[in-house]
């Protein structure tokens, strides 16, 4: 065994989506940084060798997509890759592969793969000194010293070699009141899971099982207890099993027995479903997963201690540092051992559960990734300082790498300050909360107020700008024709037992947001069927929403109503005079309509930025959908303004915050900025926008977004003349930041949007300017 001693500024243990982002953040935030990783290759569950999707707030929330550095990997993974990404099962070694090409183009970051943590040393005054690690089959024990740690292991291993307190299992009801915790506690966990997938060989090929599967017999453990294959082809989530054993001790026997079932569920469907044998005829299995994802194991214990409250409270948060927005997912403990699966899923999706569990987005303090019993460690991912109940949100990929950027990004200003991490969450949180925000993050609670940007200051204007007129059934966009060929050419999904959900035909109530651009509307139309014979009554009103996520039914107030007449007939615009002249610029309203079982309210066949709708789904709330129902407005609306480019939040929110070019002007078109005097440019930054609306694995195979600028130059108005600064082709990437050459002195900037990916329209969320 040979002895290898390094240090580092700030030391990640874990080498998961939030440990990667960590490490990568705090580099980029001039610290010499580490990730010390125990497997070949990066993303943990996300990884190829588990094929966990990437789930986040956008699975429930329109134009809720994580952005900052997972962003950046996602968008690139997409614009690469050859694959589809259907669901779990379907990584492939492109994603590794993006995420290792990152690591190594990232100034200031080390890593060390096939590393596992085997010691911490620790002084008397709480103070990690080191780590040891073993690198795999290379016979080299290496210890690494910092002045940061951060332990991103999924499993607490740092954290508890240090002696911090951590708990594992369930709360009980009594102790924090939450509505999803178990009236006992326990140390019940949720369940590790492995995936397959399953490849069509373009004839029948046969499967027998060996004798040591699991041999299903019974239709309803699939069909009645939540465990329907949705798709031979794989991603089954509930191929998971932890009691009675231990998530961490005991993970390789649960990787044979879920191996054992995995086998006997591919024979169920192969050999003994009617509902799939003929689907499956043709296919074979290509991949079984041997690594099993973990969704839970030790939570450590922070400054701050988050419960299902804070989640359903959306609580705001002094320390802010993330968001998250997936459902309170809390899997039976037992996976396949026991009665059900997951309760929203044997519940068919619907019923108490469902409403009971929706959340978000809300936001995630800095304080739950502060180790309460070491100095210098601080945590990010599924240990972080929650309950067990809220831990069934905060856990999914998506916002766990949001948690590792902000960790990194802290470490990284704690070394910059020399300073303990207590510091920056004590005395410089708006420094670090404006960092992420100046690095792509989205804080639901916050927004640009960077005193260092000159673009705050500029008066802006544009080329053009586009105003909302609405959407209908004949409305198209650059992205829902994409997606529609990629669907339709696509292997077809097996559809058993599916939920009919009230989007469309009215059953339940129906919203839609409306961006107002001025303050006076004097009509609303909305395209609807009556099925009858009869002239069917719909009850209509107008409310004002916060934001594109304010799901409240009953908002307070309510701005209009009226009940609108429906003769039978299709695809009528139903016209209704208004006349309000005292709403707020530049926010949303919303337009709903009430449940008539005889009506359709139709989809619009595309969507304009920033608009979305919403179904009543009970308990006084509403549940969002990443469509359009069709509307009309009078006068059109100028919701996408010059002016958006400095609103401070880089995607719709309480506004649509885009500036948009009028689609019927061709490009180019171009964004500018001026000042009363002449101010000094050494850096530009450039928000754009692309893949916010649903999660990545929805985009086809070499997807670049359409409203992504392609082609775009920087100028500066020098001596009477336009003066190129920049000028980039083929970007698909949301972000840009350019550092100028040298600096230049100018009054006036232009972004000139020369060629898009597909759109008609430029549009840019923000710019930024820094001398």
């Amino acid at each position: 065994m040979i002895q290898k001693n390094e240090h580092y500024d700030v030391v990640v243990c874990g080498g998961g989506l939030a440990g990667f982002c960590a490490g990568v953040a705090a580099a980029r935030q001039g610290a010499k940084a580490c990730i010390v990783q125990d497997r070949p290759v990066f993303g943990g569950n996300s990884s190829s060798e588990i094929r966990v999707t990437p789930h986040g707030a956008a699975a429930f929330h329109a134009y809720a997509r994580e952005t900052g550095i997972l962003s950046e990997l996602l968008i690139e993974e997409r614009a690469r890759n050859h694959e589809e990404i259907l669901e779990n099962g379907w990584t492939n070694s492109v994603w590794d592969m993006v995420m290792y090409d990152m690591a190594m183009s990232t100034p200031n970051l080390t890593f060390h793969l096939n590393t596992s943590i085997q010691q911490v040393v620790i002084d008397a005054n709480k103070h990690i000194q080191s780590v040891i690690g073993r690198i795999a089959n290379s016979e080299t024990e290496l210890t690494i010293s910092g002045s940061m740690f951060i332990d991103c292991t999924g499993d607490g291993i740092v954290a508890d070699l240090a002696g911090c307190e951590w708990r594992m299992g369930t709360e009980s009801r009594e102790e924090f009141n939450e509505p999803h915790a178990p009236l006992q506690a326990s140390q019940d966990t949720m369940g590790n899971s492995i995936h397959f997938k399953a490849k069509d060989m373009g004839r029948q090929v046969p499967f027998k099982a060996p004798d040591w599967a699991v041999k299903y017999e019974d239709a309803s453990f699939f069909y009645k207890q939540g465990r329907t294959p949705n798709d031979v082809r794989g991603g089954y989530w509930w191929l998971e099993i932890g009691v009675p054993w231990h998530t961490i001790y005991d993970s390789e026997d649960i990787r044979h027995e879920l191996t054992c079932h995995t086998l006997g569920v591919w024979d169920w469907i192969k050999n003994r479903d009617p509902e799939t044998m003929e689907l499956a005829a043709n296919y074979a299995i290509d991949w079984i997963g041997q690594v099993p994802g973990k969704r839970e194991s030790r939570r450590i214990i922070g400054d701050y201690f988050m419960t299902e409250h804070d989640i359903l409270n959306r609580k705001v948060f002094e320390d802010e540092i993330a968001f998250g927005g997936w459902f309170i997912d809390l899997h039976t403990p037992g996976g396949l051992l026991a009665p059900t699966s997951e309760p929203n899923s044997a519940a068919g999706y619907q019923g108490d559960y469902n409403v009971k569990s929706y959340c978000g987005p809300y936001g995630v303090p800095l304080g739950i990734c502060i180790a309460k019993d070491v100095n210098n460690l601080m945590m990010a991912g599924r240990n972080v300082s929650v309950t067990h109940a809220a831990l069934g949100t905060v856990r999914v990929m998506g916002t766990t790498a949001l948690m590792g950027q902000a960790v990194g990004t802290a470490a990284g200003l704690a070394v910059s300050k020399n300073v303990p991490i207590r510091t920056i969450s004590n005395h410089h949180i708006r420094e670090l909360k404006q960092t992420l925000i100046k690095d792509g993050c989205f804080l639901p609670n916050n927004r640009n107020e960077d005193e260092y940007d000159l673009a705050r200051s500029a008066r802006l204007s544009a080329s053009s700008e586009a105003v909302v007129h609405g959407v209908g059934p004949e409305s198209r966009d650059a992205e829902t024709p994409l997606l529609k060929r990629w669907w339709d050419t696509a292997p077809k999904k097996l559809e058993l037992h599916v939920v009919k959900k009230p989007e469309v035909q009215l059953l339940t109530k129906l919203g839609q947001w409306i961006a107002m651009g001025t303050s006076e509307l004097r009509q609303v139309a909305v395209c609807l069927t009556n099925t009858s014979d009869q002239v069917q009554v719909v009850r209509s009103s107008l409310v004002p929403v916060n934001d594109i996520w304010d799901y409240r039914v009953n908002t307070g107030t309510v701005l209009a109503e009226a009940e609108l007449l429906v003769a039978p007939g299709e695809a009528q615009w139903i016209e209704w005079e208004v006349q309000l002249t005292d709403l707020k610029p530049n926010s949303y309203i919303r337009l709903d309509l009430s449940s008539n079982e005889h009506v359709i309210w139709h989809r619009a066949g595309g969507i304009e930025p920033g608009q979305t709708s919403a179904w009543d789904m009970g308990n006084g709330q509403m549940r969002g959908v990443k469509y359009a129902l069709s509307y009309r407005v009078e006068p059109a609306q100028p919701s996408y303004g010059a002016v958006n480019a400095i609103s401070g939040v880089t995607r719709p929110h309480q506004s649509t915050n885009l500036w948009k070019s009028d689609p019927q002007q061709p490009l180019s078109q171009w964004l500018q900025l001026e000042w009363e005097e002449a101010v000094t440019i050494r850096e530009v930054h450039l928000t754009f926008p692309g893949q916010l609306l649903t999660e990545y694995h929805y985009y086809p195979p070499f997807y670049k977004d359409p409203q992504c600028p392609r082609v775009y130059t920087i100028q500066a108005w020098r001596e009477e003349s336009w003066e190129d600064l920049v000028h980039i082709k083929d970007n698909y990437q949301r972000q840009m930041k350019h550092s100028l050459s040298e600096e230049v002195k100018t009054a006036k900037l232009r972004i000139v949007v020369h060629a898009t990916n597909g759109d008609p329209s430029a549009a840019i969320y923000e710019v930024r300017c820094y001398s």
